[in-house]
């Protein structure tokens, strides 16, 4: 299994926390699945789970090199030069970061965050498509941060072959496993056709644990772009422009 979530702002990518804070728990009601990799408590976007541990491995591993995308919203305007910084490397306290793809982007359509960015009337902000290929820890902040352009808000919308699309903050979709995370042996064959046409919606999801039985109801959905999904707190959504 391989599920898509759009992890909300001020939610850890997990499902406990001895502090106190958000985690999965609330939205995410399917067992044995674990996040593959993680996303900042205070960054949004996408996070892949998945109750495969070799699958995990091969998405959380940077030595796989799977490219992440990230919509960051920066404090000031980047030109050109400064843009370049990134896509050359930057230097930071653990060293240089491999070169990374960038650039201006239009403000995209995106859900309101809760709370909001600080606003200061006489600081222009910008909007940058970064895609890295490495997982230092917050890395894309530290990265803006050295460039002299601090992060504001920060959204993950791609992770190798998958992409956020529509899906709001707080649902999942469950998909089909990519060919190409699927080469090692040790994972089985890509998920077919068939098998990938047949979906959960994740609020019709009914598990009866009495028994140690499992039963959950299912309806088949015409595949979509990307492949065929199973829907989880399915929202009304709008499709972030890029």
């Amino acid at each position: 299994m391989l599920i898509l979530f759009n992890k909300p702002f001020n939610v850890l990518s997990q499902f406990t926390d001895k502090d106190g804070r958000q985690t999965l728990a609330p939205y995410i009601n399917v067992p044995k699945v674990r996040p593959a990799g993680r996303l900042d408590y205070d960054s949004e976007g996408l996070l892949l789970l998945t109750d495969d541990g070799n699958l995990q491995a091969r998405i959380a591993d940077p030595k796989h090199k799977l490219p992440k995308t990230y919509w960051v919203q920066v404090e000031g305007t980047p030109t050109e030069p400064v843009l370049e910084q990134l896509r050359q490397g930057v230097q930071l306290n653990d060293g240089r970061t491999r070169p990374a793809a960038a650039r201006l982007l239009p403000e995209p359509a995106l859900w309101p965050r809760e709370p909001p960015i600080r606003f200061r009337r006489h600081v222009p902000t910008a909007w940058i498509e970064l895609t890295l290929r490495e997982g230092r820890n917050r890395q894309v902040r530290r990265m803006t941060a050295a460039i002299g352009f601090p992060t504001l808000r920060l959204v993950r919308v791609a992770i190798g072959p998958y992409t956020l699309d529509d899906l709001q903050p707080g649902a999942w979709l469950e998909v089909a496993i990519a060919p190409s995370l699927a080469r090692d042996p040790r994972l089985g064959p890509p998920i077919g056709e068939a098998d990938a046409a047949l979906i959960q919606s994740g609020h019709d999801l009914e598990t009866e644990r009495g028994g140690g039985s499992d039963r959950r109801a299912r309806r088949p959905v015409p595949a979509g772009r990307g492949g065929s999904r199973r829907r989880g707190r399915a929202q009304s959504a709008r499709r972030p422009s890029r």
